[in-house]
């Protein structure tokens, strides 16, 4: 059986009418409205974290994850919080004893804190004295460098499955 081709005069016009679909693709989906108070309040540890349905959540929201490393889904985003740019959210999968839910912001950790402070007024202590110091609150969040961004999150053990009854 013959493969069949398209005539070389169509092929750059058929090129052409694929690029929006590889444009989309290419640029992450607008945030939805909920976005700040969903996933904000979760990367601050002021809710629940439940992974299965942040992922859902992030799935519709963005689509397929981007990538599936170090136990984690990572979803590409346009989306702002805390005035700061975030350009990841990251929801954990089930392969580790934590559940947590994070953001790539793209600023640094120190103009970030204050930035968090002044929306919901939540304090970032020093935990450490290194050159890079991971700032925690009190609910338990952490505010770390990443690379040269900033990446919040929220890990918390997972709850026991509930007791069998016999």
């Amino acid at each position: 059986m013959r493969a069949h081709r398209l005539p070389s005069a169509w092929r750059p016009l058929a090129v052409l009418a694929l690029l929006p679909a590889l444009a989309a693709q290419a640029q992450p989906k607008p945030p939805p409205s909920t976005f700040g108070q969903v996933v904000g309040n979760a990367v601050l540890c002021l809710d629940q974290i439940d992974n299965k349905s942040f992922y859902a959540y992030l799935l519709t929201a963005f689509g397929p994850a981007y990538k599936h490393e170090g136990g984690a889904y990572w979803f590409r985003t346009d989306a702002v919080l805390w005035g700061a740019p975030v350009t990841d959210v990251i929801v954990s999968d089930d392969t580790s004893p934590l559940v947590f839910m994070g953001v790539v912001a793209d600023t640094t950790p120190e103009k970030l804190e204050p930035a968090i402070r002044a929306a919901s007024g939540l304090r970032f202590g020093k935990l450490d004295y290194s050159a890079y110091p991971v700032r925690g609150s009190v609910p338990g969040s952490k505010i770390v460098y990443f690379r040269t961004k900033a990446k919040v999150y929220c890990a918390k053990y997972k709850p026991l499955p509930p007791a069998q009854t016999r």
